[in-house]
């Protein structure tokens, strides 16, 4: 891909050594093994031309680099520093990313996660390292993204998967919105005042301050986000929503039997009402019973299914990956992010990485290739890989 405008920056540079923590960081380009989809020469030239010509967004990713050792993870996360993979993301293709920030494991206060003061502090402490270099801007409207575009930059979109830290106020949907934040998911795994997550009982769904929430993000222009939300609360949601919605990062259910992926019905409803899913590809979520081997084939897979279900307007990409070993930061996390409850009771087939869809530097890369090789229009591809985002954003975010 054509590199963007990157001036080799690292995260905090700005800073002194003994200013913040010092950890041996992974290397963000090649540090495992991972497949490229294999090309012809004409293929990859018309790959390269579809990144020249059209808008490449992520719905939803963690754009940070992971240290080499995780066992001190949690530690380390007290410190409320994330480093950014400014390399990583100078050769992923990408024109704009909705990235999730910390969200539940911006631990500075609480070991339970999503406390209002750490989750400002996540975005400050991200936002001030942001400032301090010229690749990567804060998107606060549609026409950022369109300008990152033409500026050779990338477009950074803060997105919160869960709500928990608004608590019963409200108005701090406000101040999360003039603080940047442009997507907002109702609930992680547990539920908190607006409805359900993946952990809590099929039957419970928005609440009647989840209605009023809903109704501020419509006013206000946020993105809604039900990745994380039960079923019912889903279906509630998109319901409540003057807008389309989005399922930022997720798979179908029918592929692979898990709470963490939706039933056709939520994506047929979020269609319905001219919203999209984003596939994930986080380790041990989008695999098939024909691609039991997590890999960009079960990921596609699921990307191929929704486009069947709900048409190729309404289905994008949000792989969910970050710069390091994600495997091992699921392990180190799995009691705060609740992994048990939202994978259910199937057992997974193990892989140590996501072959072909490892991290963000060469998730797009790969799945213009394999969209290419498998016989999609330009004009499809361009749909899948960020205009049907841009669509929904245009109606949804204030101009």
């Amino acid at each position: 891909m054509q590199r963007k405008r990157y001036d080799g920056y690292r995260s905090f540079q700005y800073l002194e050594p003994g200013d913040y923590p010092q950890v041996e960081l992974v290397p963000e380009i090649g540090r495992v093994p991972s497949t490229r989809v294999p090309t012809s020469d004409a293929e990859e030239a018309r790959v390269q031309r579809i990144f020249a010509e059209h808008l490449v967004i992520s719905l939803h990713d963690h754009c940070f680099v992971t240290p080499k050792d995780l066992t001190g993870f949690l530690e380390f996360r007290r410190w409320g520093r994330e480093f950014t993979g400014y390399e990583g993301l100078s050769v992923s293709g990408l024109d704009c990313v909705f990235d999730a920030m910390m969200d539940g494991t911006a631990m500075i206060t609480s070991r339970a996660g999503w406390k209002w003061e750490d989750v400002l502090f996540d975005m400050g402490m991200r936002l001030s390292d942001i400032a301090h270099q010229d690749m990567v801007k804060l998107a606060l409207t549609s026409d950022d993204i369109r300008a990152a575009k033409r500026d050779g930059r990338v477009a950074f979109v803060i997105s919160l998967e869960g709500a928990a830290m608004i608590e019963n106020e409200v108005d701090r949907i406000d101040v999360l919105y003039g603080l940047g934040m442009r997507s907002l998911g109702i609930a992680y795994s547990e539920g908190n005042a607006l409805g359900a997550g993946l952990k809590e009982p099929a039957h419970y769904g928005l609440t009647a301050f989840g209605q009023r929430a809903v109704k501020r993000m419509n006013q206000l222009g946020v993105a809604i986000d039900i990745s994380h939300a039960n079923d019912q609360t889903s279906l509630d949601t998109i319901k409540a929503s003057r807008h389309p919605i989005f399922i930022t990062h997720a798979g179908a259910r029918a592929l692979w039997d898990t709470p963490r992926l939706k039933p056709d019905e939520v994506i047929r409803a979020c269609a319905a009402e001219g919203g999209v899913i984003g596939i994930e590809a986080a380790p041990h979520t989008t695999i098939t019973k024909k691609n039991l081997s997590h890999s960009i084939e079960s990921f596609m897979e699921h990307f191929e299914y929704c486009a069947e279900l709900v048409g190729i307007d309404h289905v994008a990409f949000g792989p969910d990956v970050l710069f390091g070993d994600h495997v091992g930061l699921h392990g180190a996390l799995r009691e705060a992010l609740s992994l048990s409850a939202s994978k259910g009771t199937t057992p997974y087939p193990q892989v140590e990485y996501v072959d072909g869809i490892e991290n963000p530097a060469e998730a797009f890369p790969n799945i213009v290739r394999w969209m290419v090789t498998h016989g999609y229009s330009d004009d499809d591809i361009a749909k899948a890989v960020g205009g049907n985002i841009m669509r929904v954003l245009d109606e949804v975010w204030a101009r």
